[in-house]
């Protein structure tokens, strides 16, 4: 059995969901601390100018809690912004009439914590993008693990044999140990794909929404589904 972990990532990019569709189960990783600058609450959209960063802004001055779980997002106000910003620069784009809706629609539920939000739309991008796996939450499992332990204990709960790694676990991850329980450690090489796209050259690594606005195929994202 295939596993694969993640932390929460608002509008994750094309490599997430590869990671994700050659999976058997999938498990958010909501009960890691929330770092600050990284992908979990911000990613990048393509405009004229090159790619700009769109942030969810969260509570953190005097926040106690230590796990993405509880992370806060500060107000609603960002919505406006956002979907502004994603009207301004993808009007044009092929799929516009067509998916801009859907997402006026996802950004008008309220979520009060980061990770909530995250989950709903993880389920959403799933939905449009026609993928269907196990997903589970890490704080809804009986583990309290940190770093290599955490991802071990999980493996072990799942009773995988396999474990798919971003390239960054390399850094982390007790090889040593997963090896001698048996669970294998396979880190992600992805190759990004290229597809149609506005505004001049080609530019990788994206936000999931620049994809989804400018090409319907999906099969794309992982060569090796």
């Amino acid at each position: 059995m295939i596993l694969t972990a993640h932390q929460p990532a608002y509008l994750p990019w094309l490599g997430y969901f590869d990671k994700l569709i050659r999976s058997d189960v999938f498990v958010f990783l909501d009960n890691v601390q929330y770092e600050k600058n990284s992908y979990i609450n911000r990613n990048r959209i393509k405009t004229p100018q090159g790619a700009i960063w769109l942030t969810i802004p969260v509570k953190t001055r005097g926040h106690t809690s230590s796990t993405l779980r509880d992370t806060e997002i500060d107000g609603d106000l960002w919505k406006a912004k956002h979907l502004k910003s994603i009207w301004l620069n993808y009007r044009k784009a092929p799929r516009f009439e067509t998916c801009y809706p859907r997402l006026e629609k996802l950004y008008s539920e309220r979520d009060d914590r980061l990770s909530d939000l995250c989950f709903r739309h993880l389920e959403f991008w799933l939905a449009e993008i026609g993928i269907e796996k196990k997903i589970v939450r890490a704080s809804e499992l009986p583990i309290n693990g940190r770093k290599s332990d955490l991802i071990h204990e999980i493996c072990a709960y799942f009773r995988a044999d396999r474990y798919i790694s971003g390239a960054l676990g390399r850094n982390y991850l007790e090889e040593e140990k997963f090896a001698s329980s048996g669970i294998s450690i396979e880190y992600q090489q992805y190759s990004h794909p290229t597809y149609p796209q506005l505004h001049g050259e080609f530019m990788p690594f994206m936000g999931i929404v620049d994809f989804w606005m400018n090409t319907d195929r999906f099969a794309l994202i992982s060569e090796n589904a």
